[in-house]
């Protein structure tokens, strides 16, 4: 009876801003920090290859132009598998292939370490893209199963400080592991990406055991919460023009135009990725590889603070094109800056 009263007045709209906003932090507080922990460790499996340069490049051989396609090769594999990714996790369920792409690029990131050449270090990171090509992208997607629009900006942004977070975290603890881990005979960068692959070996069983696909599976949730929730996303669903084919997102002029801010935007994000770590060190002899790794997380703890604000700003005020329009332009001016500085 009590049950029934209550789901009439969330109908009746009585309760239905408080039941709206509980409901929504727990969706966020049990979804995303996992979500955002995962994000974390695919990045720094992805970048940490600006550490292991460090000694990498004289143990292997190689060349700044090398270490160039070395870096830049991983989005070859990338690139071919973002979208039949994501098709397939629409199809099986995100628990399974999300479980899946974690212990492919685990395994793939470990094994890096004991590359011989060139040519194999070149095959690792192809593999490596194939193996991750999932995740962001899929993570993407399978927040729609979960949130309205009008939350998802903020729900994104907070994911996506994973992006600021791998640098924070991961590059004191690459220039730790650079400085300190010699073991077995084995030279310190190798060790760099055997040990960082392995959590996400670990996190792809996890994964496994408790991502729920679907509000509906979703344990941490009320009866009355997976109703309305479900309610809520099928009359978004139909208020949207019509379906589409996944041929005519890749024939839209809107997709390409997003497509080509973003590799602008990430022409600029990515340099800095794989190329901080070594504009550090080249800037005195006397830093460890403990205080690069220190140095180079400076920019994200910006990063950090920005994403959120900028997110939250965006969904409260329910506009877009301005606040990617303007931090972009930031961040230009920021890079051309660097031209004009010579000191540490």
């Amino acid at each position: 009876m009590a049950s029934t009263e209550h789901t009439e007045a969330i109908a009746g709209g009585s309760l239905e801003k408080p039941f709206e906003h509980k409901t929504i932090r727990k969706l966020q507080f049990r979804l995303i920090p996992y979500l955002f922990l995962l994000y974390v460790v695919a990045m720094i499996d992805r970048v940490n290859i600006s550490f292991a340069q460090l000694t990498m490049n004289r143990d292997l051989g190689l060349g700044s132009q090398q270490y160039g396609i070395a870096a830049g090769i991983f989005f070859i594999g990338y690139f071919l598998f973002e979208v039949p990714s994501n098709l397939i996790l629409h199809k099986v369920g995100a628990r399974i292939w999300i479980a899946r792409i974690l212990l492919s690029w685990g395994l793939v990131a470990s094994l890096t370490g004991l590359v011989e050449s060139i040519h194999q270090l070149y095959a690792a990171r192809v593999l490596l893209g194939f193996a991750e090509a999932g995740y962001y992208p899929g993570i993407v997607l399978y927040l729609t199963y979960w949130f309205r629009q009008r939350e998802q900006a903020r729900v994104l942004s907070l994911f996506l400080t994973g992006f600021a977070v791998n640098s924070i975290v991961g590059a004191p603890v690459s220039g730790f592991i650079l400085t300190h881990v010699h073991w077995l005979g084995l030279g310190s960068w190798r060790w760099l990406f055997i040990l960082e692959g392995l959590p996400a070996i670990a996190l792809g069983f996890l994964t496994y055991l408790v991502l729920p696909d679907r509000p509906s599976e979703a344990g941490f949730l009320t009866a009355e919460e997976k109703r309305w929730l479900q309610k809520e996303l099928a009359q978004e669903e139909e208020g949207k023009s019509g379906r589409r084919s996944a041929m005519a997102g890749m024939t839209s002029f809107r997709v390409w135009h997003l497509a080509a801010i973003y590799f602008t935007m990430m022409i600029g994000s990515y340099t800095l990725s794989f190329y901080a770590p070594k504009l550090v060190e080249s800037l005195s002899s006397e830093y460890s590889y403990s205080l690069v790794g220190s140095l180079v997380m400076i920019p994200y703890l910006a990063a950090f603070a920005g994403m959120i604000f900028v997110g939250h700003s965006s969904d409260r005020r329910m506009e877009r094109r301005y606040h990617a329009a303007i931090c972009l332009l930031v961040g230009g001016i920021g890079f051309l800056s660097l031209t004009a500085l010579h000191s540490p």
